[in-house]
């Protein structure tokens, strides 16, 4: 009787746990979804649909990227709605690396 306890209460915390999660997962979804709705008002159709294709290739950037564009949104850093264009400036500085320069000395 006491291994049944035992597995009932094992199932149960497995069961709590599962419900944390996914908890945790549908706020995140939300809260995704919210910024993907506030950024598509500051934006042309253009410019969401290229910001969407980078969600597709590179996830990473897109979220640096969305994060970009809603502080400057809320630092009143952005008028009118934002271009392709202008989106590919931002693009471009978030992964702007300088060349590294090989040197080679001989002796």
């Amino acid at each position: 009787m006491n291994l049944a306890n035992d597995a009932a209460q094992n199932e149960n915390e497995t069961q709590a746990k599962i419900k944390k999660e996914l908890n945790k997962r549908l706020r995140e979804m939300q809260i995704e979804q919210e910024k993907k709705n506030a950024v598509k008002k500051l934006m042309t159709p253009d410019a969401y649909e290229r910001l969407m294709n980078v969600r597709v290739a590179n996830y990473e950037l897109y979220a640096q990227l969305l994060d970009l564009i809603i502080a400057m949104a809320r630092n009143s850093r952005v008028t009118g709605q934002i271009t392709e264009p202008q989106l590919r400036d931002l693009l471009s500085r978030l992964t702007f690396k300088p060349e590294s320069k090989i040197q080679f000395r001989h002796k």
